[in-house]
């Protein structure tokens, strides 16, 4: 009975054994061929996928909410309509890019429904100009001095973090991708529905707001030039 039992408990162990052996076999595959797997219901194929592209998607959602739980959230969103759509997959563009995409769509959803911060002109953090070309007020590049002063990297992460807050959820999502994600304009603009000149419009006006914000968290709060 005992040799019985021990046969009957190595047999189940190889069996155990085969679907970890399987996907280790699966991981060697491109992404492609595993969504064509997952497309004809192999379920093994999705749990490499999982495996291959879950902290990416959960830093971007990160990234993008400033809120773990909804991070969290919007991760299990993504990967299950990749479950449950992968038969819509056609390969036209690379599955990062429509993971990036549903990810960013997942996001922008929640940010366009929170509740807002009080409404901010990002023209007030803009650089603005007189008629001949000059600036009217002081340089944005100013208040660089006070970083290599010594700025706290936690204060200054602080600051970043709340200016960000405040850009409308489309601008704030365009800034994520390139500076912190360092998607291409073209893989943005694939992830968001923009045209490449939109993103790289969206993002240098992103841009000049947070050094605004920042001048005048720094105390540099745009002084007209005499």
């Amino acid at each position: 009975m005992d040799a019985m039992a021990a046969r009957q408990e190595n047999a189940a162990g190889a069996e155990a054994m085969l679907p970890n052996v399987k996907r280790e076999e699966f991981s060697r595959h491109d992404d492609q061929w595993l969504i064509e797997q997952l497309q004809a219901g192999d379920t093994d194929a999705f749990e490499v996928l999982f495996k291959r592209y879950a902290a990416r998607v959960s830093r971007q959602a990160l990234h993008l909410l400033g809120n773990e739980a909804e991070a969290e959230e919007v991760t299990q969103e993504v990967f299950l309509t990749l479950y449950e759509k992968a038969i819509t997959f056609r390969g036209d563009a690379a599955l990062a890019t429509w993971l990036y995409r549903l990810t960013a769509n997942a996001a922008l959803g929640r940010l366009r429904h929170r509740k807002r911060h009080p409404e901010v002109s990002m023209d007030d953090y803009l650089p603005q100009f007189r008629d001949d070309g000059h600036h009217l007020v002081r340089p944005v590049l100013d208040w660089s001095s006070d970083l290599e002063r010594g700025v706290a990297s936690e204060e200054l992460r602080q600051l970043l973090h709340q200016a960000i807050e405040e850009l409308p959820p489309l601008d704030r999502a365009v800034l994520v991708l390139s500076d912190f994600e360092e998607l291409s304009n073209r893989d943005i603009g694939d992830a968001l529905g923009l045209s490449v000149p939109a993103v790289k419009s969206r993002l240098h006006r992103a841009r000049l707001f947070l050094r605004g914000k920042l001048a005048v968290s720094l105390g540099h709060s745009g002084t007209v030039v005499d």
